[in-house]
């Protein structure tokens, strides 16, 4: 779990197809089921490092309300909603409630990607699988993402020549692969955007949020340029 704390997201990668071939581990297809089995261990988890932390806050509120009542308001609302089995991303947390508990590193408190693994026959069109069509409306009433693929399909690409994945593509009434669909749902998820750089030597992709002006833009590259900033060339391409 410790490696899943430094992230900034989670992606729920749920099963979505039948297939008496493939045996399931609880014996039946659920992604609701499965995701909420992940969830549950993150809840607990987070309900852990809170209660271990709460006692001590709660006291350092009574003696300095001013330092420390607003981490130990937060906690209390996380505290009771983790033991009523809810994650912390469903309490709509305002940005300062979030900063006063940052430390914590809650894992329920991430943002979540959920990722239906589809069959062949449905990735052109998900939602007429029962199973992916519950899961975007769960996802839709959560406030997540959620974003369709066909392992099979993405294990097929990548044994391909760059020529005929177009074709392969085509084929299967798609305009794009799963992970590219899946980068950009992603991206949308945490507010994140992508700009080039161009010269003669490369052609450069630069991460940044979505809103950020130009300045800040130019400081992904190099702080220097953001405080030494004159103007910026856009190209349409």
């Amino acid at each position: 779990l410790a490696n899943i704390r430094e992230t900034n997201a989670i992606v729920h990668v749920v099963r979505c197809f039948e297939n008496p071939n493939v045996i399931h581990v609880d014996g039946s297809v659920d992604p609701l089921r499965d995701g909420s089995v992940i969830d549950t261990e993150l809840m607990l988890a987070d309900l852990e490092t809170v209660s271990k932390r709460y006692t001590i806050v709660h006291k350092s509120a009574q003696r300095d309300p001013k330092a420390f009542g607003k981490q130990d308001e937060v906690m209390g609302k996380v505290k009771e909603a983790l033991e009523a089995g809810n994650p912390v991303r469903s309490l709509g947390l305002s940005d300062d409630d979030y900063t006063a508990i940052k430390d914590l590193h809650l894992l329920t408190a991430k943002k979540v990607l959920y990722v239906g693994n589809v069959s062949e026959d449905d990735v052109a069109d998900p939602m007429k699988n029962s199973f992916y069509a519950k899961l975007s409306d769960y996802a839709q009433k959560e406030g997540s993402g959620v974003v369709s693929i066909c392992g099979k399909i993405e294990a097929e690409i990548i044994e391909l020549a760059d020529a005929d994945k177009k074709d392969f593509l085509d084929s299967l009434g798609l305009k794009e692969d799963g992970l590219s669909r899946l980068i950009r749902a992603a991206y949308h998820l945490l507010g994140l955007a992508t700009y080039f750089t161009a010269g003669e030597k490369e052609v450069r992709a630069w991460t940044i949020h979505q809103g950020w002006k130009a300045p800040q833009a130019a400081g992904v590259i190099h702080t220097d340029f953001e405080r030494g900033f004159i103007k910026a060339e856009v190209y349409h391409y």
